[in-house]
């Protein structure tokens, strides 16, 4: 989230309370991308284990098996291999929902947040409308202080396989 005068300059003279606001949104931006990466990492994993486990469907009981320990292959019976990828699948299912939800929560508290701000700043709340004291720097040819322009960038949302 950026705020911008017209001819692309940072504004500085923003009240406290909208430059908080537009850290909190920042902080969101980042939490939104975070997710969405262990999002897709989850998917990802969930997508293999899922393979793994129709490849297991395919073979017979007493083929010799081995799983992976670190950097050891180590022997393991059938059984427990298929128990242990089908644990593993329904955990993943259960962190994607997890992620999902809170992929939402915090695409909601975007939006709040990001009304609030437009709220703000086009006078409601903060009393923004009028002019800095000390705004030479940004005045133009004309001699007029350029608007402020508030430009959003929604929250990161990683490609969904659901």
């Amino acid at each position: 989230f950026r705020t911008e005068t017209q001819d692309g300059g940072m504004q500085g003279n923003l009240p406290p309370e909208a430059q908080e606001k537009i850290e909190e949104l920042q902080d969101l931006q980042e939490t939104a991308k975070q997710v969405a990466q262990q999002k897709q990492q989850a998917e990802t994993q969930l997508q293999e284990s899922e393979t793994a486990l129709e490849t297991l469907d395919g073979i017979e009981g007493e083929t010799q098996m081995y799983r992976e320990v670190g950097e050891l292959l180590i022997e393991t019976e059938y059984d427990e291999a298929y128990e242990n990828l089908d644990e593993k699948v329904d955990s993943l299912e259960v962190r994607v929902e997890t992620l999902d939800k809170q992929e939402e929560r915090v695409r909601e508290q975007f939006e709040s947040l990001q009304d609030e701000l437009q709220q703000m700043l086009q006078g409601g709340a903060g009393g923004c409308s009028r002019q800095p004291v000390n705004s030479g720097s940004r005045r133009s040819a004309t001699g007029r202080t350029p608007p402020i322009r508030v430009r959003a960038i929604a929250p990161a949302s990683g490609p969904s396989t659901s």
